[in-house]
Order: structure tokens, then C-alpha cells, then sequence
């Protein structure tokens, strides 16, 4: 084996994922956890991904009218802004609130058409039930096919533990998903220019073909309070009261989810969950999970004593951070949190003291923070320990090589001796 080879194969690839002993830390000083009524709930950076408050978030509730994001998110993926989107018999069923019963009094017609633009505002601001079947059938023919399309689309956002039947959340036992899940259809709302711009608006004026004009008020009163710069309402008896809410203050963007509130007299207790808990999420403080220049794991790294021959030994290695690795204290942190050492190798031969040898990813489910990893391990100590072992050997060669020189020296004496009396 070439020199080359020997040394590549002493170099050690790093590839180790092991999940972070979070729970065990001790809470930072800080706002004190609000206690919501609401029986779900979960506020995400939208921009980070990180989670930073979580209720019961992983447990399946009915969303109700905040379906009607993802019918939004759909429409915008499909249609332009002036595309006609036809009045439907399917549209024409449908319950109130709805843009026909409320507003129109009965007398949209089906094949009657109103612009995207006017259906997204119908759909968003006043939560037109019937506009969200129309923009269904628009988009894929039937509600049935549409159905197909909103998981397909929910399942690329990540919303695992979510199914939709409805275009508008009216109550299906089969349609469900999780505060975690809306999380994320929040941030890819927000993302999304037009449904972002039409979520933000207080009021629209909106008309159809045959030229029945419809005022509306967005039904979201945490709109403009607090930094809230859009969301969706929700409500069905089953779903309870339910609020997304998108909130910018400072220039940082997070998502707060409520489910299953409850419908108070003044109804503003949902409104108020969702303040409690975005309160708290903007004055949150990470904890700490690993203190800087700690061992964040130690790697077994094996070498040979005299570098390329010799018994094999091996060189426990610490892994360590210049800075503080930090999470915000929550249960979907605790449980989901996992550190991927990548993109590194050791080589025992060549440690020198705070040498940077790989990469670290913490990864906690929608959200990922690379950190430079070192070690403060010299290998030095072996190379001196290689030496000595080379300098013993060396010694007990010159002794066995001056033991075989005096044995043939009284070998040879004897033989002269013999040879005197023959």
C-alpha cells in the first residue's frame, strides 16, 4: 500500500447523528409560558422555521375556514388574476357565509364569472363558502379532484398529519389537520405574494359578471393590532373557534396558530389566546442545550501505535462549538431535535489544539443551524509516543543485533581453538 493510501485510510469520515439530551437543561428567566384556553396552538418563525411555542400542536383538530388558505395558495398556483372563475351549481349549495346568501341575496346565477382577484378577496377576506367551491371546480373540475390536489399540495408543504375533503372547511370527520401543520401553510401563504397581499387587505370591493357588487370586510380583527399583517378565521361547532394569524414586528415575521377556542359572548377570546401566545413567542429567550467550548460528544478514533504498523489504539476525540447552542424550550424541541456531524473527518495524526474538523447541523423539523465544530485535542502526545516506541525498538534491535555479534564472535573463537589440536 502507498504512502498516499495509508494516510487516507487513517483519516476517520464523520457522518454521526444523535439526538440532543435537550429536556434535561433547565429553563432560562424569562416571560413565564401563557395558559391559553385554546386546546391546540403553535407560533413558527416564519422566516427561521424554528418553533417556538407549541400546545397539543401534533394533535389532529378540525381546521374549519382556515381551509380556505390552502384553496388560496392553490387558485394563486393556477390562475392569473384575471382569469373568469364560473359560479357553479356546487357553488350555489353552499351554507352561508357565502358571497350568493349574504351578500348577492340569491341572485347569482350559475356561469356567472367573477375575476381571480375578486374570488381570492371573496374567499379570504369575507370566507365565501360558495367562491371556494367555484374556485375548486375552476381549478380542477370537480371538487373531488380538487381534493386531491389540496393533499397533494399539503403533503409537499410537510403537512404530514393532515387530510382535506372541502375546499372551505365546512366539517368533515375526515378532514383534519394539526396546529403544526397550518403552521406551515401559514408560512407558504405569507410566502406567496398575492395570497400575502390579499390577506392584508381591510375591505375590497368585488362584482361579478352580471354586475352584483359586493363590499366586504375582512373578518380577521386581529388585522392591523399587535403587527398582525394577515391570517384566516375559523369556525364550525366541532372545530371550535379557530385563528392563523401572520404578525411582522421589527422586521421578524412569525405564525401563530389557535384551535378549538372557545365562541365567547363578546368572541374574543380566541383573539385573545393568540395574543398571549404571540406576546411570548416575540420575547422568548433560546436556552441553552450546550455551553460553548464543552463536549458536545466525544468520538472513539482509532490509530495504529506507530502511525502505519502496530497494535491499534484508540484516541477519544471531543467534539466542541465556539458558541452556545441554543433552542427554544418547547416539547416539539424536545423530541425532534437531532445533531448531524457532516462535511468533516478526523485524522488522528494531524489534531493540533482548537483544530476545526467538521460541521455540525442541528436539525428540528422544519428549521436546520449549521455550527463549525472543533476539537481541543492535541495529537502531538502521540507522536512523541510514537518516537519513544521507535526509539525502544530501535534500542532492543541494537541489543539483539550486539547479542548475535558476541554469539558469532565465541562461536568463531571456538572453532580457532579446535582447529590448534587438529
Amino acid at each position: 500500500m502507498s504512502k498516499k493510501k495509508l494516510l487516507s485510510s487513517i483519516a476517520v469520515a464523520l457522518a454521526i447523528t444523535f439526538t440532543a439530551p435537550f429536556s434535561s437543561i433547565a429553563k432560562a428567566e424569562g416571560k413565564p409560558v401563557p395558559n391559553i384556553v385554546a386546546k391546540s396552538a403553535l407560533v413558527m418563525d416564519a422566516d427561521t422555521g424554528e418553533i417556538i411555542y407549541s400546545k397539543d400542536a401534533d394533535t389532529k383538530r378540525f381546521p374549519a375556514s382556515i381551509t380556505k388558505l390552502l384553496t388560496g395558495l392553490i387558485l394563486a398556483e393556477n390562475k392569473g388574476k384575471s382569469d373568469p372563475i364560473a359560479f357553479t351549481s356546487s357553488a350555489k349549495s353552499q351554507p352561508q357565509y357565502s358571497f350568493d346568501i349574504n351578500i348577492a341575496k340569491g341572485k347569482t346565477q350559475v356561469g356567472d364569472t367573477m375575476s381571480a382577484d375578486d374570488a381570492m378577496k371573496a374567499l379570504l377576506l369575507f370566507s365565501a363558502n360558495d367562491w371556494a367551491y367555484a374556485i375548486a371546480d375552476s381549478v380542477a373540475g370537480n371538487t373531488t379532484e380538487f381534493s386531491n390536489i389540496m393533499n397533494k399540495k399539503a403533503k409537499e408543504l410537510g403537512m404530514n398529519n393532515t387530510h382535506f375533503i372541502t375546499p372551505n372547511g365546512l366539517h368533515d370527520e375526515n378532514h383534519y389537520t394539526t396546529a403544526y401543520d397550518l403552521a406551515l401553510l401559514g408560512k407558504a401563504a405569507f410566502n406567496n405574494p398575492w395570497v400575502r397581499e390579499t390577506m392584508a387587505l381591510k375591505d375590497a370591493k368585488i362584482s361579478t359578471s352580471s354586475n352584483i357588487i359586493g363590499l366586504i370586510e375582512n373578518r380577521n380583527k386581529n388585522l392591523g393590532v399587535d403587527g398582525g399583517i394577515g391570517g384566516k378565521t375559523g369556525y364550525t361547532e366541532p372545530a371550535g373557534k379557530s385563528l392563523l394569524n401572520i404578525y411582522e414586528r421589527d422586521g421578524r415575521h412569525l405564525v401563530g396558530v389557535v384551535l378549538k377556542s372557545v365562541y365567547d359572548q363578546q368572541d374574543t377570546q380566541m383573539f385573545k389566546d393568540m395574543k398571549d401566545i404571540i406576546d411570548y413567542s416575540y420575547s422568548a429567550e433560546k436556552i441553552t442545550a450546550y455551553q460553548k467550548d464543552t463536549a458536545i460528544k466525544t468520538v472513539p478514533v482509532k490509530y495504529k501505535s506507530f502511525r502505519f504498523f502496530g497494535s491499534e489504539k484508540t484516541l477519544e476525540v471531543p467534539l466542541v462549538a465556539h458558541e452556545d447552542i441554543k433552542y427554544y424550550d418547547n416539547e416539539i424541541n424536545k423530541n425532534n431535535t437531532s445533531l448531524e456531524v457532516k462535511e468533516g473527518s478526523i485524522n488522528p495524526w494531524k489534531l493540533k489544539g482548537d483544530s476545526k474538523i467538521a460541521t455540525l447541523e442541528v436539525n428540528q423539523r422544519d428549521s436546520s443551524k449549521s455550527y463549525d465544530i472543533y476539537t481541543n485535542v492535541d495529537t502531538s502526545s502521540l507522536t512523541k509516543a510514537s518516537i519513544m516506541g521507535i526509539s525502544v525498538l530501535v534500542g532492543l534491535g541494537l541489543l539483539i543485533i550486539l547479542a548475535i555479534t558476541i554469539v558469532i564472535l565465541l562461536i568463531r573463537k571456538q572453532i580457532r581453538r579446535r582447529r590448534r589440536y587438529f
